[in-house]
């Protein structure tokens, strides 16, 4: 009985995990709908609030989910418009950022002329090269990670149109997770999607708070180092803390060069990356793990292999929805028997697993002779 027990235990979690395969694989072949179809429930949910508020003051359910969508689209294209308003009013003074750049690169040139022996226009050669290399990779990736222009105009309208069906049909997509998982009980159920939504919009709203904390952490940075358009490069970098645990470094390389190109020391640049580096450090070890970390428990080893099979299943898209996605996926792992163990691997690690003599604690938990320590 034992044997055929631990049998049947095997055959569903091979089960299980040949499902997982099989619903990558699905999601990789349909990523044109299903890429968007997340950012549309991400969205749906981080409205759902809004939508709320509306219908509380007797608005019906329509006009409740239209207004969230107008108000997320106003927010969002005010946004975008600040940034390309921003690049085209740097653009304007390009051509005087530019001499500057030329004047940096030709002093480089001669130190390491003199430095090394090698000649000038060696170094020229090699940067051209270099240079064109990157000219030409930097399209395939833009394409790659963003698509199409008729991709992302299809994006623009077809996320706010998801996000008004979600929000619209939300009960009636709630039953259908009752009628899909009939032979569950039906309180479980709903716990589970309680559970997803708390999670998601706590890593959402967590996300945002943090976001707007490190902008204007990341702007004093900026306008004390007397750094122009400090409100731009802050907010930017921020922003690119969609893409966690690299995005602020990254932001850190645009204000850095920027202050290489106006000002009239170095140290000004290294300043503007050091800051960077105390805003992230106070964002990773204090931000996040008091806003964000108790409620979206991911172990950082799993967030970043999260990160790794989001960016080879849909590319930038993947970086972005890594993290949520695998937040949910331990609600799921923890609520199905036989994927408990991934949820439990997913999850952050209890204290005792840290401790001096966790492996004896362990032990004695499981009920493991001392002998076989």
């Amino acid at each position: 009985m034992i044997r055929l027990s631990e049998n049947s235990r095997s055959i569903n979690l091979a089960a299980s995990l040949l499902s997982l395969v099989l619903i990558i694989a699905l999601l990789y072949a349909m990523q044109s709908v299903v890429v968007p179809l997340m950012f549309s429930i991400l969205l749906a949910i981080s409205l759902f609030p809004v939508t709320r508020f509306f219908e509380k003051y007797k608005i019906n359910r329509v006009t409740a989910s239209l207004l969230s969508v107008i108000i997320a689209i106003i927010l969002i294209g005010f946004l975008v418009w600040f940034i390309i308003h921003q690049v085209i009013v740097i653009g304007a003074n390009g051509s005087d950022i530019q001499v500057r750049f030329v004047h940096i690169l030709e002093t480089i040139q001669k130190w390491v002329t003199v430095r090394f022996g090698v000649e000038e226009g060696e170094i020229t050669k090699q940067i051209t090269a270099f240079s064109n290399k990157v000219v030409g990779n930097a399209g395939m990736i833009i394409s790659t990670a963003f698509g199409s222009v008729g991709g992302i105009l299809a994006g623009v309208i077809i996320v706010p149109l998801f996000t008004f069906f979600l929000l619209y049909y939300r009960d009636f997509f709630r039953e259908f997770f009752f009628h899909a998982f009939a032979s569950a009980s039906k309180e479980l159920v709903s716990q589970v999607l309680d559970k997803i939504y708390y999670v998601v919009q706590s890593y959402l709203v967590g996300l945002v708070t943090v976001m707007g904390i490190v902008a204007i952490l990341n702007t004093v940075g900026l306008l004390v180092l007397g750094i122009p358009y400090a409100w731009f490069f802050g907010i930017l970098a921020s922003l690119l803390m969609l893409l966690p645990y690299i995005g602020i470094a990254i932001g850190s390389v645009l204000p850095a060069l920027f202050a290489l190109a106006t000002k009239d020391s170095a140290w000004y640049a290294l300043g503007v990356v050091a800051w960077f580096q105390v805003v992230q450090f106070l964002e990773g070890n204090f931000l996040t793990p008091n806003i964000v970390g108790g409620k979206v428990s991911i172990n950082p080893l799993m967030a970043l292999v999260g990160l790794l099979l989001g960016g080879m299943l849909f590319g930038l898209a993947g970086l972005i929805l890594a993290i949520p996605i695998t937040a949910v996926l331990k609600v799921v792992f923890d609520a199905v028997p036989s994927m408990k163990a991934f949820g439990f691997l997913i999850g952050e690690p209890e204290q005792y697993h840290l401790k001096r003599y966790s492996a004896k604690i362990i032990m004695k938990r499981w009920k493991i002779p001392a002998k076989d320590i």
